[in-house]
């Protein structure tokens, strides 16, 4: 399976790292680019379809942008990744287990928010610190975790958006979870109305999209 986002050189945010630029207000815009794309795809139980995802609709905030599948009880894995997670991961994280980001004593948390995702469903929200050492930048990061469908109707995919704030450098982080916040899909589904419109999703065939300008390249393939 060939992936949609490329493998463009990512984005700095500056020497200096401001631990409060997410609390106040600064970085949050692809979290709310995404939710809201997310709202507008809601029918029914209020659970998009993975072919729905168009990533026109997401074009700004691709290199952030992921899709997970879900593999087992608390474990996804990645199928389609940003620049900016690979380089976070110092490779390509496409196949990798979202695990693969955090911490060991932090996975055990990360599986049961992931699972919450997928069987509740529900959205996530992780606040995350990558501890400075030799050689490795401290920075501080936020992801967000949206259910949706597989082809076959069940909830087993996510689509996610992770932003990190500070100077990433050349060596792999790791992440502990400093805060977490998980709401049912429901709850979100009762109190919101789409937020925007949004193109048709991706088609089974193949077919090929590209920004002018951008360094992302972008293709769609069947996702089963």
């Amino acid at each position: 399976m060939k992936t949609f986002f490329g493998n463009g050189s990512g984005s700095n945010f500056g020497k200096i790292v401001a631990m409060d630029r997410f609390d106040s207000g600064r970085n949050l815009s692809p979290f709310r680019q995404v939710e809201a794309y997310w709202t507008a795809l809601l029918t029914g139980d209020g659970i998009p379809m993975r072919s729905q995802v168009d990533p026109r609709g997401l074009e700004n905030i691709l290199e952030y942008t992921f899709i997970l599948e879900r593999i087992a009880p608390g474990l996804a894995r990645f199928r389609l990744a940003g620049s900016h997670l690979n380089k976070l991961a110092g490779m390509e994280v496409r196949g990798m287990p979202l695990t693969a980001f955090f911490e060991s004593d932090a996975r055990t948390t990360a599986s049961d928010v992931m699972e919450r995702v997928f069987a509740n469903p529900a959205i996530a929200n992780l606040s995350m610190d990558s501890v400075g050492s030799l050689g490795r930048n401290r920075l501080q990061a936020r992801m967000i975790l949206l259910p949706l469908k597989s082809d076959l109707g069940d909830v087993s995919r996510a689509l996610g958006v992770m932003v990190c704030d500070g100077v990433i450098g050349a060596t792999p982080h790791r992440f502990k979870i400093s805060k977490e916040e998980v709401r049912a899909v429901s709850a979100v589904h009762a109190s919101q109305e789409p937020a925007l419109q949004v193109s048709a999703g991706f088609a089974d065939e193949k077919a090929e999209f590209k920004r002018p300008g951008s360094h992302l390249r972008l293709v769609a393939s069947r996702d089963d």
